[in-house]
């Protein structure tokens, strides 16, 4: 019989270990194959390092004490040639000193000796987790850089212009930055231009959103929390401090921080520390903090609603994005660049919008700033057929009349998505159901600035009909899903 709930095994991790007690050397040897990895046993630190030389290992267990090199030397190694690698050290002799030390390497775990073989496998377990869960991040952004390539500022205006000079500027100091700017005008791109220049591009870039984070849940959120230190905190958890590490935090909408956050997030830029909630431990963090906000902090900090210290501390650099009815030149760009990320395959020749289409962008004053821009033209490229985008691909809203019908196809293709039998270029006609449908779907996204989840709640129908309508509008049906 057929079992459905065996999942696939995962791939045997290679394991370096090394121990200069012969009766362990033998254990390992028999006992790390049965647990499902592929095993080196070296009888010291010397045959360790040879054997560094040659394989590429997923993690070193070392004994800390060994005749010659000791286990320390191997695991230095190790950081130099294979940072990627984790180590773990197990030792007969524990000090205070050498576990310093071996935090200060960035080992794993520290085992004392006798320890049983349980432990191994499941330092080995946890080994196994944190190395899977860092090869799908790593996967991800790989696949968004592929999709979203290198940080782009679209567009040639003066404003944008003054901008870039900025982020050419700071990026390659330390600085903290704070990006103003209205809704939607790109502060994440330009915390992400910044951390793109500066020596911690290779680091990771952290984003949150202050004002989308439950009050009670900030703190965690920010500076983690130890198990069992609240109702609910059933396992450590780092917090965002510890992820950014060695890279840039960014900290969107930083005037809706809460008061008491505020305080302790200034003490944290001061010391370089955090703590997690529910330890008295500190530990260091090395982040560079770029901020945005689109609310007058200096009024905030007059009212007494965000701290003038904390203003003085996340300040450092100012850089201020322009909202796009300053610098609407750049909407040709910038709709072409949109077209061409959700169509990939346009020709680099290909003309994406009519000139109609186009002086009706440029006419309006966007107060959604990019990100409006940005839903227009996903609204047009569902109603599209072929390119250029023309006024009918608009919403009703920019063109000043009730949706029309998308142009037809050429005889070669199908018919178009939306073309209702019998009614084409009749004047005035009533709209149909699946029309208000359609109408209902694309309005809903463009109110929640393309949130899915939140259209489909708002539209009282599940997540699932929804992505099934974009999919029929798109496809040329609108058929209701079995």
């Amino acid at each position: 019989m057929e079992r459905n709930d065996v999942k696939p095994n995962p791939r045997p991790m290679r394991i370096l270990f090394a121990d200069d007690e012969p009766s362990i050397q033998e254990l390992m040897r028999i006992e790390l194959p049965r647990l499902g990895h592929e095993a080196t046993v070296c009888p010291d630190g010397s045959t360790a390092l040879a054997a560094l030389d040659r394989t590429a290992y997923d993690c070193v267990v070392v004994d800390l004490d060994m005749p010659g090199v000791g286990g320390m030397e191997v695991i230095a190694r190790v950081r130099a040639t294979a940072p990627d690698t984790e180590a773990v050290i197990i030792t007969g002799k524990s000090s205070v000193e050498t576990a310093i030390e071996a935090v200060r390497q960035g080992v794993f775990e520290y085992l004392t000796k006798p320890c049983r073989l349980a432990e191994i496998q499941a330092v080995l377990e946890r080994v196994r987790k944190r190395r899977e869960l860092t090869s799908r991040l790593r996967a991800l952004e790989r696949r968004v850089q592929r999709a979203e390539g290198t940080t782009n500022l679209v567009g040639g205006s003066a404003g944008l212009a003054g901008v870039r000079r900025l982020i050419d500027r700071v990026a390659g100091s330390e600085a903290a930055v704070l990006v103003r700017g209205e809704t939607g005008t790109g502060k994440e791109l330009v915390a992400r231009a910044i951390h793109e220049g500066s020596r911690r591009a290779g680091g990771p870039l952290v984003a949150v959103n202050c004002g989308a984070l439950p009050e009670h849940l900030v703190e965690s959120e920010l500076f983690g929390h130890r198990k069992g230190a609240f109702t609910g905190a059933d396992e450590h958890r780092a917090g965002l401090f510890e992820v950014a590490d060695g890279g840039t935090l960014f900290l969107d909408e930083i005037g809706e921080l809460p008061r008491a956050l505020q305080s302790r997030l200034l003490r944290v830029l001061e010391s370089g520390e955090i703590r997690r909630v529910g330890d008295n431990h500190p530990i260091t963090v090395d982040v560079r903090l770029v901020c945005a906000t689109h609310r007058p902090l200096e009024e905030m900090a007059r009212a007494g609603e965000f701290r003038e210290d904390l203003l003085f501390r996340i300040n450092t650099f100012e850089i201020t994005v322009p909202p796009l009815r300053d610098r609407q030149g750049d909407i040709p760009a910038l709709v072409d660049h949109f077209v061409r990320r959700g169509w990939p395959q346009t020709p680099p020749q290909a003309e994406v919008i009519a000139a109609e289409a186009l002086a009706a962008l440029e006419a309006h004053d966007w107060p959604g700033n990019v990100r409006e821009l940005a839903n227009v033209v996903e609204h047009a490229l569902v109603l599209c057929d072929e390119l250029p985008l023309v006024p009918e691909h608009l919403p009703a809203r920019l063109v000043g009349r009730l949706p029309a019908e998308p142009r037809a196809r050429s005889s070669s293709q199908p018919a178009a998505a939306l073309q209702e039998p019998g009614h084409a270029g009749e004047p005035d006609r009533p709209q149909t159901l699946r029309e208000l449908e359609i109408e209902a779907i694309l309005q809903g996204l463009e109110r929640n600035d393309g949130n899915k989840p939140r259209t489909a709640e708002e539209l009282g129908i599940s997540l699932k009909t929804l992505y099934n309508k974009l999919h029929q509008i798109q496809g040329g049906t609108l058929e209701k899903p079995a």
